[in-house]
């Protein structure tokens, strides 16, 4: 007879590693795109469009989309309420794209790109031209999100890895002809395959989701959901990455005022690259927690794979910081000079925690939306903030120690803050259903 917590935890996984995959995969799409830009005529130039103004503002733009997945997955439970998410997300997803539009096609561009944030005279066309062929990226990205919310109510999350994988081939492809063809701009090529492979990931994603909107749809009414409710739960959510990205410039401000700040700002998102892989597998886990939590039965056995999954990504990168890896990781593949490697590698013993929390904030994070209670969310990232700015304020203060080093210790405390807040407002929740 099987054991009842194993048959649990391999449901767990079932539902998991597709969702796990597909964050890997995102994970990727960024540093691809780096490789071809690099390799297309003025490098410089339009890796700085690009990952300086294209992508940031592409993403704080639709920051405010991002999480209509956790809606989605928490609230479509029956017909009426997948009706009022999917009027929703067009209706909010229409607004943002519309304020994409007018950042990229109006005057407001000069305003943010030039006067706000200043950036060197031979980036603003590039990136302009960029931000235009990026405008159908964010109702994209929103549609998309809703209907895998929808997949993963009925368990199907091995479509989501599927959808995603397809997109990231769809984008190499387009990122090699224009490599191998086209004689124009780079950034053309870049913002051409991110926007298209949204596009079309959004719409194999409507494909592989009918079925699941039928079984949706065909449940008894039992939610009545109404507008002011759907309001009131989602607000706090779409804060939270505002807040979130609202921290990176204060984290670069800060590094480009501390000792070692030229070598602090190259080093940082190499670093943060390489743990973002080991922390999305944790990301994933959110989703997974809000569909299954409501049975109690799985709350022990969604627990036990918090922490092993925490357990799992930080003892790998830590296996990856005592070994030669490391050093082949900074030296080779992210081909930096002989002494931003070895200051990488130094940091790399304070970022191995990092992915330490994020399995544990998901599962906090899903009891806590599955409740409906998403304002403590929104509070653990604005102490997240908090944390984190305090310990750059000592750096800056103190200026005695290299800003990678004050940088990565600050994410690390903010992360501990943010944990122990989450687990204050979650324990009850857990200690009921348990």
């Amino acid at each position: 007879m099987s054991n009842p917590q194993s048959t649990s935890i391999s449901c767990i996984f079932r539902l998991w590693w597709p969702l796990a995959g597909s964050w890997f995969f995102m994970g990727l799409e960024l540093p691809l795109v780096a490789i071809v830009l690099s390799r297309f005529p003025h490098p410089e130039i339009h890796l700085a469009a690009f990952g300086g103004v294209v992508f940031p503002l592409s993403l704080i733009i639709e920051a405010p989309i991002i999480m209509i997945l956790s809606a989605s997955t928490a609230l479509c439970k029956d017909g009426p309420a997948y009706v009022l998410l999917r009027n929703f997300i067009w209706g909010l997803g229409g607004l943002l794209t519309c304020l994409h539009m007018g950042v990229a096609f109006s005057p407001l561009y000069d305003l943010i790109v030039v006067d706000l944030l200043g950036v060197p005279s031979p980036i603003i066309e590039p990136a302009r031209f960029g931000l235009q062929i990026m405008t159908p990226w964010t109702l994209s990205i929103g549609l998309r999100r809703f209907l895998q919310g929808v997949v993963i109510r009925t368990g199907q999350t091995r479509l989501i890895g599927l959808g995603t994988l397809v997109r990231i081939c769809l984008s190499l492809s387009i990122l090699g002809c224009g490599l191998w063809s086209f004689s124009g701009p780079g950034i053309v090529v870049a913002a051409t395959a991110m926007a298209t492979g949204v596009m079309v990931e959004a719409g194999l994603m409507y494909c592989f989701a009918r079925p699941a909107i039928r079984a949706v749809r065909s449940q008894p009414t039992v939610s009545g959901l109404s507008f002011g409710e759907l309001v009131s739960f989602y607000v706090p959510l779409a804060a939270t990455p505002l807040m979130t990205l609202a921290t990176l410039p204060l984290i670069s401000a800060a590094l480009s005022r501390m000792p070692l700040a030229l070598e602090s700002l190259a080093v940082w998102p190499v670093l943060g690259g390489l743990t973002f892989v080991f922390r999305s597998v944790g990301f994933a886990f959110q989703e997974v927690v809000i569909a299954l939590s409501p049975r109690r039965e799985m709350v022990l056995p969604l627990q036990s794979f918090a922490g092993g999954l925490a357990c799992c990504t930080t003892g790998l990168l830590l296996c990856m910081a005592v070994t030669p890896l490391a050093s082949f990781w900074f030296d080779v593949v992210a081909g930096l000079e002989p002494h931003l490697s070895q200051m990488a590698v130094s940091g790399l013993w304070i970022a191995l925690w990092l992915p330490l929390f994020s399995p544990w904030q998901s599962f906090f994070n899903g009891l806590l939306v599955q409740r409906g209670l998403t304002k403590y969310v929104t509070q653990a990232v604005f102490f997240y903030a908090v944390g984190c700015s305090a310990v750059l304020g000592v750096g800056l203060s103190q200026g005695a120690w290299a800003g990678l080093f004050v940088g990565l210790l600050a994410v690390v405390f903010g992360l501990i803050v943010e944990t122990m807040w989450l687990f204050k407002q979650a324990f009850p929740i857990y200690r009921e259903i348990r």
